[in-house]
């Protein structure tokens, strides 16, 4: 059974940016690209990707991010969400917190390195705690 997430930006590229495969950011994305996460997505949250990993300060491969944009349209869920009126800290978190919020009817969860930019919830989570949440 997949679980379904919202994956912020910033684990995207963290996992990116690690050397190891054994990081739990670099897990998240693997257990995407193999099906047992269902990314949620919108249009929004895609335009965000693709500019952070085009950044020429994180040097990433075009093709590799044109692979994993791919994948998560691909394989994922495009979500229009309704408009929350939550006002998060960055404003550019708030596309994430409304789809995990118009998905909770289906146990999605948030998946963020950043938990200070959103209201303590059980289903707004690290990228480590994601890997545990699916390993029991």
């Amino acid at each position: 059974m997949a679980i379904y997430a919202v994956i912020d930006t910033n684990v995207l590229v963290s996992a990116m940016l690690s050397k190891k495969d054994d990081v739990a950011t670099a897990k998240v994305i693997d257990r995407t690209l193999d099906g047992q996460i269902t990314p949620l997505y919108s249009d929004a949250i895609i335009s965000e990707y693709r500019e952070v990993l085009s950044r020429k300060k994180f040097g990433f491969d075009r093709e590799m991010v044109r692979y994993l944009l791919a994948a998560i349209e691909k394989y994922g869920i495009r979500v229009e969400p309704s408009p929350s009126g939550v006002v998060l800290p960055d404003l550019k978190d708030v596309p994430f917190y409304e789809i995990v919020m118009e998905k909770r009817s289906d146990d999605a969860y948030l998946v963020t390195g950043n938990l200070k930019h959103f209201p303590k919830e059980p289903y707004i989570v690290t990228p480590r705690e994601m890997i545990e949440i699916m390993d029991k």
